[in-house]
């Protein structure tokens, strides 16, 4: 299975959101070639990391803004990964996923 299947259905087959995330950091170390893979909300100005999975190489870190209605809500940030263009689509596919661990500020949205 490719890694992008793997993704697939890591976001197709997990109805939590949380869960949902938790499994592409997962699958991006276990079959996508990454050493580590995490998710840092954007909260107050800062970024607070969420899920990861593995170790860290920061060296080799490459990082995709998360954007919601052209606002940064995280970032997709994975070390040694060996194709960008896997994370910038993944990135696409995950806004709505990670408004669950943005803070809106009070603001309502729609997803």
């Amino acid at each position: 299975m490719s890694v992008r299947e793997t993704l697939d259905r890591a976001l197709g087959e997990t109805p939590d959101p949380d869960d949902a995330l938790r499994a592409v950091v997962a699958a991006l170390v276990d079959e996508g070639g990454c050493t580590w893979a995490g998710i840092l909300f954007a909260e107050d100005g800062a970024l607070v990391l969420g899920p990861e999975a593995g170790t860290p190489a920061p060296a080799h870190r490459q990082e995709v803004e998360i954007l919601y209605q052209g606002a940064r809500v995280a970032v997709l940030a994975a070390d040694g990964a060996p194709d960008l263009s896997i994370l910038t689509e993944l990135a696409e596919r995950l806004p709505l996923l990670c408004l669950v661990g943005w803070d809106t500020g009070g603001d309502t949205w729609e997803p």
